[in-house]
């Protein structure tokens, strides 16, 4: 990958993460969450192994996870860079207006808020469609299938990660919520 648009997809994660550790600090406690195995095992480690799918091309030798999708161009570059900064900038707008109602497992919060402006017009979830447009992001400007993989594995954690949070918020909110739920899809507008 060319230096700039290497450059420029590790300041779009680092923007996301600082956003994300410097609003945590400010979150609500927790009334209810899930065990720490179940965070680790579900939440955490199939994102660890996307973020190594999406490392460096040597980690997978001559493999088929080298193989390439789209060829490695600066169309594909600069499209895939577009994703993934748009996909954060979506991923962080969302966070913000979340406030302190966030967390980054499956959480309520003390006097939990549920949140409809902004893009939670549109969708239910829409920081989870954030990170996968920024992982889609990235996949492509590796161009690898490895990539596909990781993005595969973000989307198998964050759709188990929002059916469990969506049972919790219903029974929390009760009729609002389910008249939430029929007006929006959970990722992606009028779609899924």
């Amino acid at each position: 990958m060319p230096p700039f648009f290497d450059h420029a997809l590790r300041l779009t994660w680092m923007a996301l993460l600082g956003c994300w550790l410097w609003s945590a600090r400010s979150a609500k406690k927790a009334t209810q969450q899930e065990s720490l195995w179940i965070r680790i095992c579900v939440c955490w480690l199939p994102l660890l192994v996307a973020m190594l799918l999406l490392g460096p091309g040597p980690w997978f030798g001559h493999s088929l996870l080298r193989e390439q999708f789209v060829p490695h161009s600066t169309f594909v570059y600069s499209l895939g860079l577009g994703l993934a900064v748009c996909g954060a900038t979506l991923a962080i707008y969302s966070r913000f207006l979340l406030g302190r109602n966030w967390s980054a497992t499956v959480q309520l919060k003390q006097s939990h808020e549920l949140i409809t402006r902004g893009p939670y017009r549109m969708v239910r979830h829409p920081i989870y469609t954030g990170l996968l447009l920024l992982f889609l992001g990235n996949a492509l400007m590796v161009g690898d299938w490895r990539g596909l993989l990781a993005v595969a594995i973000v989307f198998a954690s964050f759709w188990r990660k929002l059916r469990v949070e969506e049972s919790w918020l219903a029974a929390h909110f009760g009729e609002s919520y389910s008249d939430y739920k029929s007006q929006t899809k959970p990722l992606i507008p009028a779609v899924l």
